[in-house]
C-alpha cells in the first residue's frame, strides 16, 4: 500500500475532443520506433468502439468478486488497434521526370495516400455516436492508465516487473525485469498497456512522474484547452481531487466492476433534453442514464441531479463551491502537487528520478532510449507489430 495516492479527475462536460492531450502525450512519450500504435492517452467517442476497438466488450481482465484474476486477451493489431501505415511520400512528393512526348496526365503526381489502405485505427468512429436525429448524442471519454490501487497487471506479471511507487501509487514497469510475456496486457481490463516490438517490453502511461516530482502537472493535463483535468492526492483535503471525489462525490471511477480500484475519475456528462415527435422539448436527458450507469456505476443519476442543482444555483447568482471548482477560473488551481514531498529523505530526487535505485538497491528504468543501426522496411515493422499485438499468439478468432 502506497503512502499516498495521486489521482486525476476529468470533467466530461468540458471535453471538446480536440485531441490536444493525445498529441501532448504522443510527442513527449511515444514518438519513437516501436511505439507507432501506442496511445498512452487517447480520447474516444462514446457510444463507440474505443481504442483498442471494443475493449469494453471483449477485453477481459480485472478481478472477479472473489478477488481472482479473470481471463483476458491480447488485442489484435489489425482488428483492434489498426496497423500503423506510411504514406507514399516518394511517389506523391518526390522528383518527377517530365516526358515531353507524353500527355500531361501521364506526368501528374499521384495523390498522397497510405501505401496500405487502413481498415481501422484510433478514432475510426469519431463523432458517430448513437440515436437518430434530432435525438442523436455522443460525448468524449479521455483515457489513460488508471494507476489502480489493485492493479490486475501487477498481479498477472510473473516477473514482478510491475510495481506501485510507495510515495504516490503511480504504477510503473521495470524495463530491466520485463521480458515481454504480455500477461499484463491480457490482465488489464482497460487495455492501457502496450507491447513494444523493438525493445520486446511492455510499456504504459507513467503519469508523467518526472514532471509530478517537480510539482508540474502531467503533459495531457497541462495542455488541455478545455481545462477538464484535475490532479492531486486523495488524502489532500484542500485539493481538488479530495473535494470532487470524497466531499462532493461527483467524480466516479470507470467500470468499477473490474475491481481494480482505478484512480482516474470522471464527472459524468450532462446532456440536452430530448425532443418528442412534435418537436417539443421533453424532460428526458438525451444521453440515456442506463448507458452512463454502464460506464460509471449506479450513482450517475444522483450525480447528474446534483450537478443540475448546483448549476441552477450558479445561474441564479448564488454561491456554489462545486461549480466554481469545476469551472476552474485559474488553471493552476486544478493541480495540487507537492514537489517538496518528493525531496524528503528516502524519496526520489529529480531530475535523476528514473535512475535512482529503490529500496533493495535495484535500479528501475521505465522508458529506454533505443539506438538503431539500420532501417526496417515497412513490411518488417508491420510484421513485428503483428506479433506484438498478439496476431500469432494462438488466437483462433
Amino acid at each position: 500500500m502506497s503512502r499516498r495516492q495521486i489521482a486525476m479527475v476529468m470533467d466530461l462536460n468540458k471535453c471538446i475532443g480536440c485531441q490536444t492531450c493525445t498529441t501532448a502525450c504522443k510527442t513527449q512519450w511515444t514518438n519513437r520506433d516501436g511505439r507507432e500504435y501506442m496511445y498512452w492517452n487517447n480520447v474516444e467517442t462514446h457510444p463507440g468502439n474505443g481504442y483498442p476497438s471494443r475493449w469494453e466488450e471483449s477485453g477481459g481482465g480485472g478481478f472477479d468478486d472473489a478477488g481472482n484474476l479473470k481471463p483476458g486477451r491480447i488485442p489484435d493489431l489489425h482488428r483492434d488497434y489498426g496497423a500503423p501505415f506510411e504514406l507514399n511520400y516518394d511517389e506523391a512528393l518526390g522528383c518527377v521526370t517530365v516526358d515531353k512526348h507524353s500527355s500531361s496526365s501521364d506526368n501528374e503526381r499521384p495523390e498522397l495516400k497510405p501505401v496500405v489502405p487502413p481498415v481501422n485505427g484510433p478514432n475510426w468512429d469519431e463523432d458517430q455516436g448513437a440515436g437518430e436525429y434530432p435525438n442523436n448524442y455522443y460525448f468524449y471519454l479521455p483515457r489513460i492508465c488508471n494507476h489502480c490501487t489493485n492493479p490486475a497487471c501487477l498481479a498477472a506479471c510473473p516477473r514482478q516487473a510491475i510495481y506501485k511507487r510507495e510515495e504516490d501509487g503511480i504504477v510503473l514497469i521495470d524495463q530491466e525485469r520485463c521480458r515481454g510475456y504480455q500477461h499484463c496486457i491480457a490482465a488489464c481490463p482497460y487495455k492501457k498497456i502496450y507491447f513494444n516490438p523493438v525493445t520486446k517490453k511492455s510499456e504504459k502511461c507513467i503519469f508523467c512522474y518526472p514532471r509530478i516530482e517537480q510539482g508540474l502537472a502531467t503533459a495531457c493535463a497541462q495542455q488541455c484547452v478545455g481545462r477538464i483535468r484535475f490532479i492531486g492526492y486523495l488524502d489532500d483535503v484542500d485539493g481538488p481531487i479530495h473535494k470532487l471525489v470524497e466531499k462532493w462525490k461527483v467524480a466516479l471511477p470507470l467500470h468499477a466492476e473490474y475491481n481494480t480500484q482505478p484512480n482516474v475519475y470522471y464527472v459524468p456528462p450532462l446532456s440536452p433534453p430530448k425532443y418528442d415527435a412534435q418537436g417539443r422539448i421533453t424532460g428526458e436527458r438525451r444521453i440515456p442514464d442506463a448507458f452512463l450507469i454502464g460506464l460509471l456505476g449506479p450513482r450517475v443519476p444522483e450525480v447528474l441531479k446534483l450537478l443540475e442543482q448546483e448549476r441552477e444555483k450558479k445561474r441564479r447568482g448564488k454561491e456554489s463551491e462545486l461549480m466554481d471548482l469545476l469551472i476552474a477560473y485559474r488553471h493552476e488551481e486544478m493541480f495540487k502537487l507537492d514537489a517538496d514531498y518528493y525531496r524528503k529523505p528516502g524519496a526520489p530526487q529529480p531530475p535523476a528520478a528514473a535512475a535512482a535505485p529503490p529500496p533493495g538497491g535495484r535500479s528501475r528504468r521505465v522508458i529506454p532510449i533505443v539506438a538503431f543501426n539500420k532501417k526496417e522496411s515497412l513490411e518488417d515493422k508491420l510484421d513485428n507489430l503483428e506479433v506484438a499485438a498478439g496476431n500469432y499468439a494462438g488466437e483462433t478468432t
